[in-house]
């Protein structure tokens, strides 16, 4: 829990705040997710902050709600969920994962929905290095069983020489050299 909540602090604060910079007229633009435009992609980060907070508290998954436009206060609270020690212990009785690995997807969402968010608005987009590694390490190991559950598409290949950002892009199946 020590190091990881820095991790998901720093990731989920970024995201809040390319979610505050959207405008309006942004809502519709199409996004590295093909099946979500912005507005799509911001609703779902709104179901997935609900679904980890919810999890972080030993209940059942959230379901998805309509699009509400608060991710930023629904990621404090999701936040505030995980900086309970007991919400480390054990395994998901939701989704019967350790929660250490609930913890590490909830990174992953963060950094890769941030990035799409970014590239889809023109925003800049630099996460943590360290936050970066952390979720490509995860991925990596994931990644197959991710892939099988619908959650990541087929690999992107990248260049040897990429950066851990576009490494774990191309592994969650986003081509880093997307643009809208």
């Amino acid at each position: 829990m020590e190091d990881m909540m820095p991790l998901m602090t720093r990731a989920t604060e970024q995201t809040a705040s390319l979610v505050r910079a959207v405008r309006q007229e942004q809502l519709g633009l199409p996004t590295p997710c093909e099946k979500y435009d912005v507005k799509d992609l911001v609703n779902h980060l709104e179901w997935v902050a609900e679904m980890f907070a919810s999890l972080a508290r030993q209940e059942a998954p959230a379901e998805q709600g309509p699009y509400a436009g608060d991710f930023p206060e629904r990621a404090e609270r999701t936040l505030a969920a995980w900086s309970r020690p007991e919400a480390w212990e054990g395994v998901s009785p939701g989704m019967g994962m350790p929660m250490t690995s609930l913890a590490h997807m909830y990174l992953v969402d963060m950094v890769a929905h941030g990035w799409d968010l970014a590239r889809a608005t023109g925003q800049e987009y630099a996460p943590d290095p360290e936050t970066v590694a952390r979720a490509l390490s995860f991925t990596e190991q994931m990644a197959e069983k991710g892939r099988q559950g619908g959650v990541f598409g087929p690999a992107v290949a990248v260049p040897d020489d990429a950066s851990p950002l576009d490494r774990l892009l191309g592994v969650t199946g986003r081509d880093p050299a997307w643009t809208p």
